[in-house]
């Protein structure tokens, strides 16, 4: 029998499990994300305190965790952007490697932008790693596409990474 997998939005005192979360997804994929592991470490716990109370109740940000047999394995963040466009993004999905047949980063992707749509994005944008193929065709297996804009990585400007957007329609069988 596999493992059931369940997402939920996280709680505020989940910090320690945010900075679980985030670390492992940084030592696992350094390359994946606009931060480095080291960066990560230096960051107080408190900030993790702090970071999980926001996004748990914020109406403009939000992390949502994925457990199996309730134990965390997986999270995606969610924002709004606090600009005139005010574009909607997912970004630092990660999943545990034992986990990840399991469709658990689908199952987070779809929690993430029902919780965008119920907030009014008609679009939802990811910022992705162009040395990340793996990633780039799972978001296009999601209905996201490249929009032609690039920029180079916050945390290693010697790369760079794209701008995927899914439209989504009232018919999205999200």
């Amino acid at each position: 029998m596999s493992p059931s997998l369940t997402v939920s939005r996280i709680a505020a005192q989940q910090g320690s499990v945010l900075r679980e979360l985030r670390t492992a997804s940084l030592r696992e994929a350094p390359y994946a994300f606009g931060e480095t592991l080291e960066d990560a470490l230096l960051v107080d716990p408190s900030s993790f305190e702090e970071t999980a109370a926001l996004h748990a109740n914020s109406p403009r940000l939000a992390t949502f965790l994925l457990y199996t047999e309730g134990h965390p394995c997986g999270l995606v963040h969610a924002y709004i952007e606090e600009t005139p466009g005010a574009r909607a993004f997912v970004s630092a999905l990660w999943v545990a490697p034992a986990v990840r047949h399991l469709r658990g980063g689908e199952l987070l992707m779809n929690v993430a932008t029902r919780w965008l749509a119920a907030q009014g994005a008609a679009e939802v944008h990811a910022w992705i790693s162009e040395e990340n193929r793996t990633a780039m065709r799972f978001y296009e297996r999601l209905g996201f596409g490249p929009t032609g804009e690039r920029r180079a990585m916050p945390s290693h400007e010697e790369e760079a990474e794209s701008l995927f957007v899914r439209h989504m329609q009232a018919e999205d069988d999200l």
